[in-house]
């Protein structure tokens, strides 16, 4: 029974560990650019959007279809860089340890 109350114990304590991450990622903000910085967006650890900024110089109405291109890029930038920072927050904590491939922590 004693290695239940331990095993109960680290559970707690990961949960514990988790919520801090969460709240952390939610707090981060994370920059990605394109277009040489022509569009720069800031999103959250969670992939939540919080700023965007244009160029003046990019925006042509004649060709909204790049402007959006350059939107997304920037996004999918900034999103990957969250991604690895959450990662880097999960080796930690994890010590190091390994999920199996297609097993994920809820973010």
């Amino acid at each position: 029974m004693k290695n239940l109350g331990n095993l109960m114990k680290q559970a707690q304590e990961m949960q514990s560990k988790m919520a801090e991450m969460q709240q952390k990622m939610q707090e981060m903000e994370v920059s990605g650019t394109a277009g040489g910085g022509m569009v720069d967006v800031v999103i959250n650890g969670k992939g939540e959007l919080r700023s965007l900024k244009l160029d003046k110089s990019i925006v042509d109405p004649e060709d909204k279809e790049m402007l959006e291109d350059l939107i997304v890029a920037a996004f999918n930038d900034a999103k990957a860089k969250a991604d690895e920072a959450m990662k880097e927050e999960m080796g930690k904590m994890t010590g190091g340890l390994k999920l199996p491939p297609g097993m994920n922590f809820p973010m």
